[in-house]
């Protein structure tokens, strides 16, 4: 057993919490950035395929503190990095310093990287290079107030980075933000999704890779773990077939409904749930905001409206989320409809009033995900 970190945006730690706890992980503790937990190495397998909420999971191995460079150097080498990977390998050094006596980050890098390095030097005389972009083995240092947290990145590339969206639009939304935000609003993963909105189609993939019950993580060609020593592929083909034979099949017709008065952005959303084998339940269709109606009874309205972050956007995105309102106001009674927003003034275009109010953060944008009932 082993000690783990699972990251994810701030808002979603509860969701992730749940959904660790359903995966059979041990000792949750919740932070503000993410999930403590306790597993095995299969465990840490397991949560990598199947989190559609974590943004990285990281094995932590040091924590310290140093005020100089030289405290840190014999801190980090007090942890044996040489049994992860061979000296022929590449490693990177990610740091995020904060009120620290050391505040170059380049330098801390620099410092810990040689730290590192001489542990494969003095037991093989060779030394692994330095990778920043696809290393073997990504270390993620964190201090604050001259307090070090050191840990391992077990993913590899960020985890909303599932594989399928080829195609985006200018501002497309994470697919793990898309998938916690549907968490919220307790769907329950059989009734229908309208985005009225779609762009590139994230939120309804998302959706409908809940539905089939598909791990996230069979779209994705390599994961950190997989280039270190420990690694044991028996295990985690084992875990691949496993999720694979537990997906369900496709309904008869098409549950989720997306549409965009873009007809590029139509195409890039059919070549994304492509990409993610979910094209068989989604129907995307161009169509005027204010001419759409639900072709089901039952279901829920997600969307991510444009916030007008350029100059001069506003006032042509007011009939935007005017139509928006209108097109829920009469064609959507008895649904639950959530906005994604980061314009308050925007917004109130659509002159309705908000049951629920959550703040989340699009990237860095701060913007409320709103739940408007329709009755």
């Amino acid at each position: 057993m082993a000690d783990f970190f699972a990251s994810c945006p701030s808002e979603l730690s509860g969701i992730l919490f749940n959904e660790l706890s359903e995966l059979g992980m041990e000792k949750l503790e919740k932070t503000n950035s993410g999930v403590y937990f306790t597993s095995s190495w299969e465990g840490c397998y397991k949560v990598n395929l199947h989190t559609r909420v974590a943004s990285r999971i990281y094995k932590p191995v040091l924590e310290f503190i140093a005020y100089d460079k030289d405290q840190l150097y014999n801190e980090i080498k007090k942890h044996d990095f040489t049994k992860y990977i061979s000296e022929t390998q590449t490693l990177a050094i990610d740091v995020k310093l904060k009120d620290c006596k050391m505040h170059d980050q380049r330098f801390v890098a620099m410092r810990i990287k040689d730290a590192i390095v001489d542990q494969f030097t003095e037991q093989s005389g060779v030394r692994p290079d330095v990778d920043s972009k696809n290393p073997d083995l990504r270390v993620h240092v964190k201090a604050t107030k001259n307090n070090f947290w050191v840990a391992l990145d077990t993913s590899g590339s960020s985890l909303f980075q599932r594989g399928y969206r080829k195609e985006v639009g200018e501002a497309p939304i994470k697919e793990n933000l898309a998938a916690g935000l549907l968490l919220l609003t307790e769907w329950d993963r059989k009734s229908s999704v309208i985005d009225p909105m779609c762009g590139s189609g994230t939120f309804l993939i998302e959706a409908a890779m809940m539905y089939m019950n598909m791990a996230p993580g069979t779209l994705r060609k390599k994961f950190g773990f997989q280039n270190w020593k420990n690694y044991r592929k028996d295990v985690w083909e084992k875990l691949v077939n496993e999720a694979i034979n537990n997906e369900l099949p496709p309904p008869e017709t098409p549950m989720f409904f997306g549409y965009d008065l873009d007809s590029q952005m139509i195409k890039k959303a059919k070549i994304n749930a492509q990409h993610a084998g979910v094209d068989e339940l989604i129907k995307f269709r161009k169509e005027t905001l204010s001419l759409i109606k639900p072709e089901v009874t039952k279901g829920i309205v997600v969307t991510n409206p444009p916030y007008g972050a350029r100059i001069g956007e506003e006032d042509w995105l007011k009939d935007v989320y005017r139509d928006l309102g209108y097109a829920l106001k009469h064609s959507f009674k008895g649904w639950d409809c959530w906005i994604l927003s980061g314009n308050k003034e925007l917004i109130m275009e659509m002159k309705l009033k908000a049951d629920r109010r959550i703040m989340v953060f699009n990237g860095p944008i701060e913007c409320r995900f709103l739940k408007y009932s329709m009755f």
